[in-house]
């Protein structure tokens, strides 16, 4: 049967934006990822379908590169909140997509996040997420229980990140649909942060991946940039103590795939190092020293 003119152009339209995304996505993309994200699309697009305004990719895989353990960081952006049946079935499709650390070679643990535009723009602190998928919530989502949508601090944060360092995988890029964020909601967002890990039992078999993120935050205090683990680390160990050096040392280094992972036999050490870059994160935001405004009270 012979197609119209209309159908033409849109087949026509559809194919050129689709060689777009492509050319896109090989120029900026390791191509190790491109099976495991054209998977994870076919799913937000079978679950979400026209609301999805963008798909931004973050993280590791655009700035500073894939280690061993890193994620794919990806955020979501529709027109309209998903409702609960449609965020239930999408959380639970994304397992099939997702592999705890190290226990895939073809795919890596995923960390994406669904927001609607109307609750970032115009922007307010805290942001609203509507979904989180990740492999700590694995257990939940394979037993039917979900979180529901919810105030998100770290969403300052992390749209910082994306507008900063992230690139369209579909849709318009960062600049163009996610608000600036005042530097006085990112110090807010570190503060609650930091506010989360206060005794041992707050970091207990994790030890790593936090004492990673605390130089990441006494980085951001500093510079009011977002920089990746391993480079935060690097700038953090030469203003370290000597007693603090080794923890972070042999965190970044088993982040790296460099070394073994062995700060849970040294507690009181890593104990120290949380306490101390806490402190002064803390004394940093308080007294506005560093690069970000002091946090607005109330």
């Amino acid at each position: 049967m012979e197609r119209s003119p209309a159908s033409s152009t849109t087949a026509g339209g559809r194919a050129c934006a689709r060689r777009c995304y492509d050319a896109r996505v090989h120029r900026h993309v390791p191509s190790s990822l491109l099976p495991q994200l054209a998977q994870v699309r076919g799913i937000v697009r079978c679950h979400l379908g026209d609301t999805v305004v963008a798909v931004h990719l973050f993280g590791s895989a655009v700035q500073g590169g894939l280690k061993p353990s890193s994620d794919i960081d990806l955020l979501v952006i529709v027109r309209a909140a998903p409702d609960a049946s449609v965020r239930h079935a999408l959380l639970v499709d994304l397992l099939s997509a997702s592999a705890p650390p190290g226990t895939c070679a073809t795919l890596r643990p995923l960390e994406l996040t669904v927001v609607a535009h109307d609750r970032i723009v115009p922007w307010r602190h805290p942001a609203r997420r509507e979904l989180q998928f990740g492999e700590w919530l694995r257990a939940d989502i394979a037993t039917g229980r979900f979180e529901p949508p919810m105030p998100d601090h770290d969403l300052a944060i992390l749209l910082r990140q994306v507008r900063e360092h992230g690139i369209a995988l579909v849709g318009p890029g960062p600049v163009d649909l996610v608000a600036p964020v005042p530097d006085a909601d990112i110090a807010r967002a570190l503060q609650d942060t930091i506010a989360q890990w206060n005794t041992p039992d707050d970091w207990a078999g994790d030890e790593r991946n936090i004492v990673l993120a605390l130089a990441r935050i006494r980085y951001t205090a500093a510079t009011g940039r977002i920089a990746s683990k391993d480079v935060a680390a690097d700038w953090l160990l030469p203003l370290l103590d000597a007693r603090h050096r080794p923890v972070l040392a042999t965190a970044r280094a088993a982040y790296l795939g460099r070394g073994g992972d062995t700060l849970a036999s040294h507690p009181d050490a890593v104990a120290a190092y949380i306490a101390h870059v806490r402190t002064e994160v803390a004394h940093m935001l308080d007294a506005g020293i560093g690069a970000l405004a002091r946090p607005q009270q109330g």
